[in-house]
């Protein structure tokens, strides 16, 4: 599978980007280069604002849900360990939020897992690392038709049928 295909090289995302207090430099620098990449048709900021002292759990739910539903095609999220907000977004079904901080994990989120939520650690990487996994992996899509769909066809099951006990 290639980095970018003609259906995602000409790809608009909307995306939205969250954070809490321990995220907020990184969501600021990283929504700017959102703003400036002709990839992006939008972006919407879910929080937090300087001040704001709303706890990761919420900001992260309030952008995976936008992704569920279908108003934004992924998230970013950044807090301090980008754990958290992984653990939070995880929680809305049909996401699936990765945390990543190397190109090939990035990679691998979208390719391999179809991973729609893209959450690092502000406490963790750089910030320059940081910018330039977000633009490695608005250049991924997902193929349907890959040897990965039916894995991630599996993880979508567990959502709809009773957890093996």
């Amino acid at each position: 599978m290639s980095k970018s295909n003609s259906a995602s090289s000409h790809r608009h995302w909307r995306v939205v980007i969250g954070c809490d207090d321990a995220g907020l430099s990184y969501k600021n620098t990283i929504k700017a280069d959102l703003l400036r990449d002709p990839r992006v048709a939008s972006v919407v900021d879910v929080g937090v604002n300087d001040g704001d002292q709303t706890a990761y759990a919420h900001v992260a739910v309030s952008a995976a849900k936008k992704v569920a539903s279908g108003e934004a095609d992924r998230a970013i999220l950044i807090c301090g360990t980008g754990l958290g907000v992984a653990i939070a977004a995880n929680k809305v079904p049909g996401i699936r939020a990765v945390t990543a901080h190397d190109s090939f994990s990035v990679e691998r989120s979208v390719l391999s897992n179809n991973a729609q939520v893209l959450c690092m650690g502000q406490r963790v990487v750089g910030i320059e690392l940081a910018r330039r996994l977000v633009k490695e992996w608005l250049g991924y899509e997902f193929d349907k038709t890959s040897p990965s769909a039916p894995k991630v066809d599996i993880i979508s099951q567990y959502e709809v049928i009773p957890a093996c006990s």
